[in-house]
């Protein structure tokens, strides 16, 4: 593992966030931009100005969102700048909707509002949120201004940091889309309080993702402090979230179009992608799938001989302990998951490659040179039929 770049302090306006803020950059040249994580920050209204060059921002929110945190950040707008003309639009909640039909919703009002290209839109939600913020952002007037304001744990760790924007496809998930940078991601970790027990764990499957690919003394450290984290201790979630946006940070910094080793993030998605699509979006939510990949991942590893069974049977009980599932559901079979794991987005000249584990715990690869004897292996052992 690379050794992980220290995230730097900073100041800020408000008196409620300040001892306890944190800052990490994402290195892009003239593209970089900041990621702040601290409490109570959807009050500081001057720091996300700060990173809005016109005067006019679409805050682009769900209808469970919309509900808690959209008039305090349109308020926080406000108070920064009386000037600044807030529009919002609020899209229907779930992963079922992330498709181009909802989508257009978000270039809709933008056309209503007459919005021109020095807008800002601002994604307040989840992953499915900012996602989709972001590929309408990217292609309205072809490209105008984002920031993220992420609320749960899985775009905070995750989805928010790199760029990557899209909708889903019936044939498969996450297959429309740009990169994208925004102009800063503003972490409010206050927000995890009102996160349902499921959508909090969740997220906690890509926290345990950074420590198998890169980071073992993460993955230690969860071993002892998941329950704090379960029980949502401010120090806990402050700690994993900043180490999980440093490691997301270095990756996306060394490889933004994933040309090379930001695949690594992927692993566990090819397997959970395919049961995401094959048992229809948000009936498993995305962490979910990829907690059952990433054991699935580590499974096959195993029987290449890339790793010790320990790390294995480590990543099962780590994720069991967050409440997550670490099988897929018995609709599953081998001939369906080959079918949808044929047309992932690492498929090469028709040629499947992975996510493995491999060597010490916080090693892995890319790779499409396996013996597929090995993969059959896995899916049987996982699949009943």
């Amino acid at each position: 593992m690379q050794p992980l770049a220290a995230a730097a302090a900073a100041p800020t306006a408000s008196a409620e966030s300040a001892a306890a803020m944190r800052v990490v950059e994402v290195d892009l040249g003239d593209r970089s931009y900041p990621i702040y994580i601290g409490q109570h920050l959807l009050n500081d209204g001057a720091r996300l100005r700060q990173h809005i060059p016109g005067n006019r921002v679409l805050i682009v929110t769900n209808t469970t969102i919309e509900k808690l945190y959209l008039q305090k950040c349109t308020d926080a707008l406000k108070a920064a700048d009386p000037q600044l003309q807030v529009d919002s639009v609020v899209l229907p909640d779930g992963e079922e909707y992330k498709n181009m039909e909802v989508l257009g919703q978000v270039w809709d009002k933008a056309l209503e509002c007459r919005l021109d290209r020095g807008t800002t839109f601002l994604a307040l939600g989840g992953g499915v949120i900012g996602d989709m913020t972001g590929f309408a952002a990217a292609a309205y007037q072809r490209g105008v201004h984002f920031v993220q304001v992420p609320t749960t744990v899985m775009s905070q760790v995750d989805s928010s940091v790199g760029g990557k924007t899209g909708v889903n496809h019936p044939l498969g998930k996450n297959m429309i889309g740009a990169f994208y940078q925004p102009r800063c991601v503003l972490i409010d970790t206050t927000t995890l309080d009102s996160l349902p027990r499921r959508e909090l764990a969740s997220g906690v499957s890509e926290i345990v993702k950074y420590g198998l690919i890169r980071d073992a003394e993460l993955f230690e450290w969860l071993e002892g402090n998941m329950q704090r984290i379960l029980e949502r201790d401010p120090e806990a979630i402050a700690h994993a979230v900043e180490r999980s946006c440093i490691n997301k940070a270095e990756v996306v910094a060394a490889d933004e179009k994933e040309g090379g080793v930001r695949a690594t993030l992927n692993l566990g998605h090819t397997f959970g992608h395919a049961i995401e699509t094959s048992t229809g979006y948000g009936t498993f939510l995305h962490g979910e799938a990829v907690s059952i990949g990433m054991v699935m991942a580590a499974d096959m590893s195993v029987r290449l001989g890339w790793i010790d069974a320990s790390i294995l049977q480590r990543t099962r009980t780590l994720l069991q302990s967050a409440g997550l599932p670490v099988t897929p559901p018995e609709s599953m079979s081998i001939a369906g998951f080959k079918e949808l794991m044929a047309v992932d987005k690492k498929v090469q000249a028709g040629k499947l490659r992975l996510v493995l584990l491999k060597g010490p715990l916080g090693g892995c690869v890319v790779t499409g040179d396996f013996d597929p004897a090995k993969l059959d292996e896995t899916l049987a052992a996982f699949c009943s039929h």
